[in-house]
């Protein structure tokens, strides 16, 4: 039993499609998504799709790709999803970006932080290129107390550790099966099981052999066999796991056998 800690259905390449995705995805052990907002526009879409699933989760948030849609306005409107939310996210830093400028992406995470730490909601994590700045802004807002987790995690086994020492967890997604992958492999050698989640990132971020194509939920099971292998231990293990450690951080409810 599998949990996809983020994957977009809400996405074009994928909404038409949920009446198959979602039942491959269960028949191949995925019990549960949570779906993050990347863009106010899509938030009440997924809201919608929380409320027409039973084990789709709804997490809401602005990616620093559209840190420039920031208002107070939005903010508010933030406030209110964030009462029926299990994460506030998907928010970060990403310096590989021309625009929005890094001022600007730093104004809105901050302002999302704020947010989530008065809602006691964990934050789902974008960083590219930006870990130092994004290290030194969860330590001062007070991470610890609303714990998070590193999406798609793409950092080196030091940045992981320094993560793990703000309590938040790490989560692996298709690019560890890559033939070239290296840190990948070192974070799921390293990461304690106990702070290690999994993810899609549909439609992005297809594993090996699917590497290239549209990433669908299913998967996710693609990418549990490879960490399971990488650890030496049994996907069974691995996938209950990963499950549990989803299920604590967002707050669920307990998973079913």
């Amino acid at each position: 039993m599998l949990f996809d800690s983020h994957c977009h259905l809400d996405d074009p390449q994928l909404l038409p499609r949920l009446d198959t995705l979602i039942p491959e995805a269960e028949a191949a052990g995925i019990a549960a998504f949570l779906v993050p907002g990347v863009h106010p526009s899509g938030w009440q879409g997924i809201q919608s799709l929380s409320t027409s699933h039973p084990r789709i989760f709804p997490a809401y948030g602005v990616h620093p790709m559209h840190a420039d849609l920031v208002t107070p306005s939005i903010l508010a409107t933030l406030k209110v999803h964030a009462a029926s939310a299990c994460a506030i996210g998907e928010i970060g830093l990403d310096y590989l970006l021309p625009s929005p400028a890094r001022e600007l992406q730093r104004d809105a995470f901050a302002a999302q932080l704020e947010i989530a730490i008065e809602a006691g909601l964990p934050v789902l994590l974008h960083c590219r290129k930006a870990f130092e700045d994004l290290i030194v802004m969860l330590r001062d807002s007070g991470i610890g107390r609303i714990g998070g987790v590193m999406h798609s995690f793409s950092g080196s086994l030091e940045t992981a550790e320094a993560c793990l020492k703000l309590g938040l967890h790490i989560s692996l997604s298709g690019t560890v099966t890559y033939p070239n992958a290296r840190r990948p492999v070192q974070v799921a050698q390293a990461v304690p099981l106990e702070r290690l989640l999994l993810e899609t990132d549909a439609p992005d971020l297809a594993p090996e052999p699917f590497r290239g194509s549209v990433n669908i939920p299913a998967h996710l099971l693609t990418t549990a066999r490879r960490v399971a292998d990488i650890r030496g231990i049994a996907l069974d293990d691995l996938a209950r796991g990963t499950y549990d450690n989803a299920v604590r951080l967002f707050k669920l409810a307990p998973p079913q056998t």
